[in-house]
């Protein structure tokens, strides 16, 4: 294992068995107590990032809002906060997963493998889809209309990927969810619709063609 693992909490205790659970497993460890050195860290290139969001000096979630536009990597929420609000404004602002403490060891590795897994996956896929206006390049994840990049989160990109590849089959919101996050789409529905409609308003800004349709009662699908 090579790769490269940065843990934002400020819980020393936390932080002492995880670097020592995942360094036991060869990754390479990076810490941080707080937020406003998380955005330093993120310099040192990590492969995946565990981010507290109750932090000092800079929550999770400001952290994420301003480092998402910069890398690319999984970013997993690590917190005790349970409100489902909590949760959608985790996500919404960038992050791939949302982990509520106390957690096992076990679940944590099998979701971080989960999301490397699927970084490896997008980085050998070379492939194109043309519709119209619309250019997708699965390679460089990037989603353009007359030759206009949309501005998407990795969770919207994620989304657009998932349905473009599966193109007429209706999928409902948690396995929408499963599919994108890698995890039970379980009480997770309003982020999907959330995403979707700030998809569907980006791409309007170029384009007046549906891309994705809402089959009522049963999900969303890509409009061959």
């Amino acid at each position: 294992m090579d790769d490269k693992i940065l843990i934002a909490d400020d819980d020393a205790e936390l932080v002492k068995m995880l670097r020592t659970f995942f360094e036991l497993k060869k990754y390479r460890v990076i810490t941080t107590a707080d937020g406003a050195e998380t955005l330093k860290k993120v310099e040192m290139k990590p492969d995946i990032i565990l981010l507290d969001v109750n932090m000092p000096r800079m929550d999770g979630i400001e952290v994420c809002q301003r480092i998402r536009d910069k890398v690319s990597c999984p970013i997993l929420f690590l917190t005790a906060r349970v409100d489902e609000q909590d949760r959608v404004n985790g996500l919404l602002s960038g992050g791939d997963d949302y982990i509520l403490k106390p957690f096992s060891l076990k679940e944590l590795e099998a979701r971080v493998i989960s999301h490397l897994k699927r970084e490896e996956r997008h980085r050998v896929k070379s492939s194109y889809r043309f519709q119209g206006d619309l250019t997708i390049d699965y390679s460089a994840k990037t989603v353009q209309i007359r030759g206009e990049e949309l501005e998407l989160t990795k969770l919207e990109y994620g989304i657009v990927e998932f349905l473009s590849l599966n193109p007429g089959f209706v999928y409902d919101k948690e396995r929408i969810y499963e599919k994108v996050c890698g995890c039970n789409g379980e009480g997770d529905s309003r982020v999907i619709t959330e995403l979707i409609r700030r998809i569907r308003k980006k791409l309007r800004k170029y384009s007046d063609t549906e891309y994705i349709e809402t089959v009522w009662g049963m999900g969303y699908r890509w409009v061959k």
